[in-house]
Order: structure tokens, then sequence, then C-alpha cells
């Protein structure tokens, strides 16, 4: 089986954990990254990411890393990249700036099989697919994907989880962001009020787009939802606080915590559990999409339960990479020829 030819827009944070998962993995080969950053910063960056100095190089305008050879490009906006010369199966868009179909297609019209992102869209795409929730639901026909995000995909699953054995009544979901690469230090105007101060200093009150694209792919739990969004002053490590009230009256905290170690047996590579007492900084590296604290999931009121659980933009990058892998299986996989 060849290996799935990537191209990829953004080598941020997120970026450079899928470049590094890719790396390692012997189904995928990154053959072509774009990105406005200084090429000798972004090898410096890169390289610590991969975990030890000296693993990237910077030859010419290629990233070169244990018998691997990255083109380095430099393009501001989709469509200034010419993917079919590099003969690209999938580009994943991780600038975080492109989050609509018309912004997205312009990779399309350079030759991309397909384009995932690695946000929520602000706008209908062909899918949005939360690996784990929904991926068995995907279509050849798919040209423009997201594989949501972290918290999303995070969110969904625990209450998938929950709604395998209880009817959820109403679940409201509190996002506790860890700041990110988009806010500002300092205080800065930006387009919103609040996500002009300093990231760096203040909890700051954030929209949720969860929420519509939860109750859009789980209709089960459409008007049962509420959700919110904290970014706080820290750097790694971001925490879900869900509360949920069930109509079955014998549903207990026992047995909800039951209920996630059991799905961490099945689904050993989403789903992590864990009794410490852990904290922010402890999530650092988690490859899982949902992480959850049993000790601090507890009771909440009558036939009312709140589940903490904690992820990591690490299981984010993982799942970009699962979602690109389920598309390369389908039957009738749009091929670079057929783009």
């Amino acid at each position: 089986m060849s290996r799935i030819r990537i191209g990829m827009m953004g080598l941020g944070h997120v970026g450079r954990q899928i470049y590094k998962l890719a790396h390692k993995d012997e189904n995928f080969e990154v053959v072509a990254v774009s990105d406005i950053g200084r090429p000798d910063i972004l090898r410096h960056l890169l390289d610590k990411e991969m975990g030890r100095g000296g693993e990237v190089q910077l030859e010419h305008n290629y990233l070169v890393s244990s018998g691997s050879r990255t083109r380095l490009l430099s393009a501001k906006r989709p469509g200034e990249i010419p993917w079919d010369v590099f003969e690209v199966d999938f580009v994943i868009d991780a600038t975080g700036r492109y989050r609509s179909s018309a912004e997205l297609a312009p990779h399309l019209d350079s030759g991309a099989g397909r384009v995932v992102t690695s946000m929520l869209p602000n706008d209908e795409i062909d899918r949005v697919v939360l690996f784990g929730v929904n991926h068995e639901q995907i279509e050849s026909e798919d040209r423009i994907v997201s594989a949501g995000s972290a918290s999303t995909t995070a969110t969904a699953l625990a209450l998938k989880i929950l709604l395998a054995r209880f009817e959820i009544e109403h679940a409201s979901m509190t996002s506790v962001h860890a700041y990110t690469s988009d806010q500002s230090l300092q205080d800065y105007a930006a387009e919103d009020y609040r996500r002009s101060r300093s990231g760096a200093r203040n909890i700051i009150p954030n929209e949720a787009p969860a929420l519509h694209w939860i109750q859009k792919l789980m209709p089960e739990l459409q008007g049962r939802m509420t959700a919110y969004a904290l970014n706080v002053p820290v750097q790694t490590g971001s925490m879900l606080d869900i509360t949920v009230s069930l109509k079955d009256h014998g549903a207990d905290i026992d047995s909800v915590r039951k209920l996630f170690i059991e799905a961490s047996h099945t689904y050993p590579e989403l789903v992590e559990t864990t009794a410490d007492p852990i904290v922010s900084s402890d999530v650092r590296g988690c490859g899982k999409s949902l992480l959850v604290d049993l000790k601090g999931s507890m009771p909440a009121g009558s036939n009312m339960l709140k589940i903490l659980a904690w992820h990591e933009s690490l299981g984010h990058a993982r799942r970009i990479l699962d979602v690109i892998r389920a598309y390369s299986k389908l039957n009738g996989n749009i091929n670079r020829e057929a783009a």
C-alpha cells in the first residue's frame, strides 16, 4: 500500500504535532508544508517539537529528517500552492484562519484530493467528522472536511458514552481551555472586546461553537444542551466541566464512573480514565481525546451528575490523522487524478 501523501498549510503548535505524528507513522508522508514564518525559525521550532535537537535539518528549501524530505513553501492563502505538483492526496489546513467552504475550496482547485481543516467551520462544508463519534458516516464524495476541535470531540465522546446507557434530559458543558496562539499576551485591540484582553493575565469568557455542531451531529441532544467556554492563562491542558441531568433515577456516580472505565477498554485509543488528583500540566502529552477525571466527577443534585474530563491538543492532532486514514480506506476514494 502506498503512503498517504500530505500537504500542510500552517506549522503552528497543532501543525507541528501533526508533522511529528505523521513522520513517525509509515502510512503517511508529508511532502510539502506551507507557512509564512522564517524557514530557519520554523525548523528550530519543529526540531524542538520532535523531542531532541538536530533531528530536523533545513537543506535549501527542504525540511530533512530520518530519510524524509518535505518541501518548505511560503504562502498566505489557500490556492497559492500548486498541490498537484506535489501529488498531494490530502491538504491539512492548520492555520486556523480559513474556516469557510469558499476559503478552503482553492486548495482543491490547486490539486488537493481533499482538504481537512483542524478547526470547526463557520459555515456548511461537506462534513464535520468527530473521530470516534460519527466517522463511520463519511462518504467518498466529501471534499472539504473539518476534523472538529479538541473540546468538541472530547465533549461529544463523553455524551456518546453516556447516551449508550442513559437518556439525557439536559447537558451543560463549560470548556476551560488553555490560551491559544491567536490570543495576545498583552491587551491589544482586536475585533472582540474580551478577545482584546491579555490571554496570559485573564480568564476570558468565550463562545462555544461546539454547541451547534454537537447538536447537529447528535440530533438526540437537539435543544437539550447549553455550552460555554473560558480561556484561562494556562499554556497546556484543557478541562471539560459537564453537568448532565439523567432520566434514569437509578443512575449514580459509581455507575457512571464504571461506564467510562468500560469505555476506556472498548476505545483505548480515544478514552482514558484516571483516579489520580491530576492538574492541567499533567495532561501534557496525552494523545487520547478524552481523559475522564474519576476523582473530580461527582453527584450534582437529584439525577444530576458532574463529569470532569481533560484533553490536550496532541489528541486532536492524532484525530486529524485518524480522519485522513478513514477517508483513505473508502472505496472510490478521490485520488489525485480524479481531482
